[in-house]
């Protein structure tokens, strides 16, 4: 099951109705820059360029240009097909006909797309090697000494590098929505991630009155800050 985040006007399911066949989760938000700022964590993103597609086209080069690490997937009417080109930067594309084999299949092309690294069931970035297999880290090629919850949250925020996650969200995708602790949870072990990063302890930043972000590169003026 993959978690498809949908941005579109529409949140019915006129945009793909085999959707409604198909068991992967679907959250839709406005097709807005700003609503993107807290968009729920997702596997797949799906835009609606079915009419509006001056607009479309402008968001679908915004996520590019903003490092948008997870597959994009048009979903566009037959008439819109001759507007569709590289200069979008999408990965896939759906017409709003398809069936649930089609969108299912697509889905699952999209995912190994992501999957197929180098270093399959490992995440390497800036220093840090994440192995999900073993739920280990290493840092400088020394392994880290982390708790479960905080090699989650780690990976978690590893997975979505440049993107910015309130404590609310990191909280309902990293301790699941019936966790009932308080938000303050995220910033003790944000701190203590920070903590056991050292000199690296910069990759995690800190966004104000927002929440956290994962830097492809050490933001040192978090690593010198270290605020919350």
């Amino acid at each position: 099951m993959a978690h498809l985040l949908i941005l579109s006007e529409s949140s019915d399911l006129s945009l793909l109705p085999a959707l409604s066949f198909l068991s992967h989760k679907v959250r839709h938000i406005s097709p807005d820059p700003v609503a993107l700022l807290d968009a729920p964590a997702h596997d797949i993103v799906l835009l609606d360029a079915r009419k509006d597609l001056i607009n479309a086209k402008s968001l679908a080069t915004l996520l590019q240009n903003t490092g948008l690490s997870s597959p994009l997937i048009l979903v566009v009417s037959e008439a819109a097909l001759p507007a569709i080109s590289a200069e979008w930067g999408a990965d896939d594309f759906l017409l709003t006909s398809a069936g649930p084999g089609e969108i299912d299949a697509r889905i699952r092309l999209a995912l190994v797309k992501i999957k197929d690294f180098d270093h399959p069931g490992k995440i390497q970035t800036a220093g840090i090697v994440i192995d999900e297999a073993s739920y280990s880290a290493k840092i400088h090629g020394q392994p880290m000494d982390l708790t479960f919850k905080e090699f989650e949250l780690l990976k978690f925020l590893a997975q979505h590098p440049g993107r910015v996650f309130t404590r609310d969200q990191l909280l309902s995708e990293v301790w699941g929505y019936d966790y009932f602790g308080g938000t303050r949870t995220v910033d003790v072990h944000i701190r203590r991630l920070r903590a056991k990063l050292g000199d690296l302890e910069g990759l995690i930043s800190t966004v104000r009155n927002v929440g956290y972000r994962f830097n492809l590169v050490v933001d040192e003026e978090s690593a010198i800050s270290g605020g919350y």
